[in-house]
């Protein structure tokens, strides 16, 4: 008879438990029965409480978050706070001529919305900047999205146990006080632009732009044009500009840096392209044929997965691709020999991050280009000079140099006891699994200190961070946790993890890099996760609940607490409400997870399958 009751509480609730009707709809609701001395939670064991989630950005990370929040939780009130007018984050902000991702299209989108549609090997960024407010709207993502909306401050408030959230309207003006349960930072590492730091350089009468900051009405035709960088961006906007009419470059770069063969190189070939660009037979079978597609995407990202021993001093393929590496800027720089031997490198390959660069070196020697690797001394109204003396006259100067990267937010993040962010960052960021560090309950950040990717997919690693902190959500929903802070003993322990891996790796080795902090307290990479990226999705699989610091409703006025008292009623969400969930849910294939027969020769018994485990 119990039997049958329960499986018609979703059409009578009161017919099984009186009390039901009344509190089955509201599943927060916290109503206690009396029990000998301990009154349990009248609410189901699912217990979503309610909770408000404020994410800052609207980039790769931010919808992630803004697809999987509403999925995976009930109760969520969230919102994404977004600086821009649209968004994309850096494919939003970086609009230059030539900007496009330099690894595989295929590797670079959402592992469930693959895109069979990319137009080339490696996508502009408008493509990606369409894929992503594609995703958005898919997805639905866009009602939680307020754009236009600057984060400026975060406190954290001991007695609430909530952020504070200071939100600037960039329309209006005006700032407001939002409260939040968990601040979930998605800003991304490469955010606040850096300018040169010329003298005389608020002087310029010129126009000058930034990568990030691009005038798309210039034309730049007939001009002296100056550009200042050698990084990413410098690489992929000088072939642009070099091919405009009538146009004449002074490259003003100091640093020395590799220029790769494209990422994902050696899988055009196993792919069987002819080709860098799609034609549309081949993305009409991407669309029509699944098990190919699938294949397809697969072979990149086991390539990419393969090249992990590249970032370890002294490997054979670390010795192998700096040969290569070498010839083919020899080759390619013939023309000028004298360019090589200031650009080529001492340090290995990887140190810096590396840059394909298409069309880059052959740009460098042609005749309207002029490649000066003498600091500029200080600027002048209409142009620089250098520090020889020689006066170089511009029409219009370029800033390819990049961002600020470093570790706190350029805001005000204020934890317990008044300790800011910045002062826990100094002299470098020391995190736990790059996501959070001691005294900041109920903040995380995705692509935070430590959690670039030097080999593998980065948006697998933006998916994994992210599932790893809707799982620390679920958990203060579920068992009544008002904050969780990670214990200092752990973030001192990731510390030393990072310090003594990378002594084995490029990345210490003698460059300039956005990957370090340099400080009184010497060298320290602060940029990348300290292995593979498939060291870190298993990292990141499931979390060590052990490693945190928790305190639950009612223990911060000193009561004696069951931790426990989550169990509740006794009953599960799909048994008081229409929408709570599948009576027989566990026969369902997709949480059936059935063992294969192992052969008789088969010694391992069974194929390790990551994460289904």
């Amino acid at each position: 008879m119990a039997t049958f009751a329960a499986a018609h509480v979703e059409h009578d609730p009161a017919a099984v438990h009186p009390q039901l009707a009344k509190h089955a709809p509201n599943y927060a609701h916290h109503e206690y029965i009396r029990s000998s001395s301990f009154e349990i939670k009248d609410a189901p064991v699912e217990n979503f409480r309610p909770m408000r989630v404020i994410v800052i950005g609207a980039g790769f990370s931010g919808i992630y978050c803004g697809i999987r929040i509403p999925q995976r939780l009930r109760n969520v009130q969230l919102t994404i706070y977004e600086k821009n007018e649209g968004v994309g984050g850096t494919w939003w902000e970086n609009r230059y001529p030539g900007c496009a991702c330099d690894i595989p299209s295929h590797s670079y989108q959402y592992s469930f919305a693959p895109n069979p549609h990319w137009s080339k090997f490696y996508a502009p960024a408008a493509e990606i900047r369409a894929y992503l407010e594609g995703v958005v709207d898919k997805f639905s993502v866009r009602r939680f999205i307020k754009l236009s909306h600057e984060v400026v401050a975060c406190t954290w408030k001991q007695d609430k146990s909530k952020w504070k959230v200071t939100v600037k309207d960039l329309k209006t003006g005006e700032t407001s006080d939002e409260e939040a349960d968990v601040v979930i930072s998605a800003r991304g590492t490469l955010n606040n632009i850096s300018w040169p730091q010329i003298e005389g350089f608020s002087d310029l009468k010129i126009p000058i732009m930034h990568s990030a900051i691009w005038d798309d009405s210039h034309d730049f035709e007939n001009e002296r044009i100056g550009v200042i960088g050698g990084g990413s961006s410098a690489i992929q906007i000088i072939p642009e500009l070099q091919k405009r009419k009538g146009t004449h470059l002074n490259c003003f770069v100091r640093s020395k840096t590799w220029i790769s063969r494209p990422f994902g190189d050696s899988a055009v070939g196993k792919l069987g392209l002819d080709s860098i660009e799609f034609t549309e037979e081949q993305k009409k079978r991407f669309v029509d044929d699944e098990k190919h597609f699938l294949d397809f995407r697969a072979t990149i990202e086991k390539e990419s997965n393969s090249v992990h021993s590249l970032t370890l001093k002294g490997s054979q393929m670390q010795d192998f691709v700096r040969q290569d590496f070498t010839d083919l800027m020899k080759k390619r720089l013939s023309k000028k020999p004298e360019i090589l031997q200031t650009l080529l490198p001492g340090f290995s390959v990887g140190c810096r991050r590396l840059t394909p660069g298409p069309g880059y070196l052959e740009a460098l020697v042609e005749d309207n280009v002029v490649f000066v690797s003498t600091p500029i001394r200080k600027c002048l109204q209409n142009g620089v000079e250098l520090a020889d003396g020689t006066t170089v006259e511009l029409d219009v100067l370029v800033c390819a140099t990049g961002f600020q990267a470093s570790a706190p937010p350029p805001f005000d993040v204020v934890g317990k006891d008044g300790q800011t962010m910045a002062q826990k960052f100094s002299p470098f960021p020391q995190t736990y699994l790059s996501m959070v560090t001691d005294g900041f309950p109920n903040y995380f950040m995705m692509l935070g200190p430590n959690a670039a990717i030097g080999t593998g997919s980065l948006t697998m690693m933006i998916e994994m961070e992210g599932d790893y902190i809707i799982k620390c959500i679920r958990k203060m929903q579920k068992e009544d946790i008002r904050s969780m802070d990670v214990k200092p003993q752990m973030v001192k322990n990731f510390s030393q993890i990072i310090d003594s891996y990378f002594k084995r790796t490029v990345y210490l080795d003698g460059c300039k890099s956005w990957y370090k902090s340099n400080s009184g307290a010497g060298e320290r990479i602060t940029g990348l996760w300290p292995g593979s990226s498939l060291h870190a999705m298993e990292t990141f699989r499931s979390p060590r609940w052990e490693d945190f610091e928790y305190v639950y409703e009612g223990e911060e006025t000193g009561q004696d607490v069951n931790r426990l008292a989550w169990l509740g009623n006794g009953w599960s969400s799909a048994q008081v409400d229409d929408q709570g969930g599948d009576l027989a849910f566990y026969l369902q294939p997709e949480f059936v997870d059935t063992p294969a027969a192992p052969l008789p020769e088969d010694t391992r018994l069974y194929k390790l399958r990551p994460f289904s485990y």
